[in-house]
């Protein structure tokens, strides 16, 4: 299963990769937003990210315009490693070396063909480990230290 949530500016981007999603035979759970209405992204990424923090999913994707700030909320969680990304490079190694738990697309900065393309390779790349684990072991221990 994978979570999604959007605010308005990347609804339009959610609904189109939900497909892909559906068409990979990928169970998806809508956080939000269903409709164009101006709304506030934190809502929408706490969601999310909130549920990714707790271990009730394992991966999600979140779409705001440029998804800065679903970037932002969402690495305010622990256990969270959301990476936004703009090109398939960028996804692929968000999952090979950071082990991005959430992906984060931007809606007005990417065209539907491109996010597609980066859904996929996201999905389909695995961590790496080695040297890339003792690096997100230092982030888990600032984690705990700063959650104190």
């Amino acid at each position: 299963m994978i979570l999604v949530g959007s605010d308005h500016g990347g609804l339009e981007l959610k609904e189109a990769i939900k497909l892909l999603l559906t068409e990979r035979g990928i169970t998806v759970e809508d956080c939000g937003t269903d409709n164009g209405n101006s709304v506030d992204y934190p809502d929408f990424g706490i969601k999310v990210a909130r549920k990714i923090s707790a271990g009730e999913a394992e991966k999600g994707i979140l779409f705001c315009g440029t998804g800065i700030g679903m970037s932002i909320v969402a690495n305010k969680f622990p256990n969270v490693r959301a990476a936004l990304a703009t090109d398939p490079f960028m996804a692929r190694m968000a999952k090979e070396h950071n082990n991005a738990n959430i992906l984060v697309l931007g809606g007005r900065v990417l065209d539907e063909a491109t996010a597609r393309e980066m859904v996929c390779v996201w999905l389909d790349a695995t961590f790496e480990g080695g040297r890339h684990q003792g690096r997100l072991d230092k982030i888990a221990a600032l984690e705990k230290e700063l959650m104190k």
